[in-house]
């Protein structure tokens, strides 16, 4: 309760804050709607038929994306941090590429799966596997010592240390870098679907940035920012109970 107290206070100050601006006139009426505006514009949206469709097409591109990247980037994080080939073959082509900002790669994902859901997907699955990749690794290679020697010590097979020492400690980390995956992954939908698709919340900030219609464009943010958040507590509740004994320790 006192969580939803604060956070209400926020957003009310965030509120009132951006009333103040628009009243006193600091930006361009046409640049700097009000909120009743934005308000009116999402109603338009919903009447239409728009904001259900588009929100619907960006959920479905985001979840297909998450979930490849998420399938591919925690093998992979295994790999490179329990075997010696994924530490010294792998790690460093990964090393080398993961700086490389996602978006820069949308022109060669159109090239590579044109204009299709293959592009948009590849881009999200690309996005979220470098954070998931980075936190599942990390987590993997920092099992305290004494944890592996007790359970050498115990007679636990590698097999059994991984699922039952390394994988448990490890979860946190591995649920936080799901966590940074999901936010990715709704930056890169607003550019991947700026070519190529006539729906999706991205294809509509396009369009209304094109006809300078700001109050859309404000309302489709506030959708994707509150889709966010909805999938974020999803990933979180699912995981809370493999890492209650994280959050006790603490």
């Amino acid at each position: 309760m006192a969580r939803t107290i604060t956070a209400g206070i926020g957003i009310l100050a965030v509120a009132l804050i951006w009333t103040a601006i628009e009243r006193w006139g600091i930006f361009p009426a046409v640049l700097f709607p009000g909120l009743d505006e934005i308000a009116s514009a999402g109603a338009a949206m919903w009447r239409d038929g728009t904001l259900r469709a588009d929100s619907l097409a960006s959920l479905d591109r985001v979840v297909r994306g998450f979930a490849a990247g998420v399938l591919v980037a925690i093998p992979v994080g295994a790999l490179t941090a329990t075997t010696r080939v994924g530490r010294l073959v792998v790690q460093p082509v990964l090393r080398l590429f993961a700086p490389v900002p996602t978006v820069a790669l949308v022109p060669l994902a159109i090239l590579w799966f044109g204009l299709g859901e293959g592009s948009k997907q590849f881009v999200i699955a690309l996005g979220v596997f470098v954070p998931v990749w980075i936190n599942t690794h990390s987590g993997l290679s920092a099992t305290p010592a004494d944890f592996l020697k007790v359970a050498r010590c115990a007679g636990a097979s590698r097999w059994r240390t991984l699922i039952r020492v390394v994988l448990p400690e490890a979860f946190p980390d591995i649920v936080t870098g799901l966590r940074v995956g999901t936010a990715t992954a709704f930056v890169l939908i607003v550019v991947a679907e700026m070519a190529g698709t006539t729906e999706g919340l991205g294809y509509r900030i396009a369009q209304a940035q094109l006809f300078s219609q700001v109050d859309r464009m404000l309302f489709c943010l506030l959708v994707l920012g509150v889709l966010g958040v909805l999938c974020d507590q999803v990933v979180a509740r699912a995981a809370a109970p493999f890492i209650g004994w994280d959050k006790e320790e603490r």
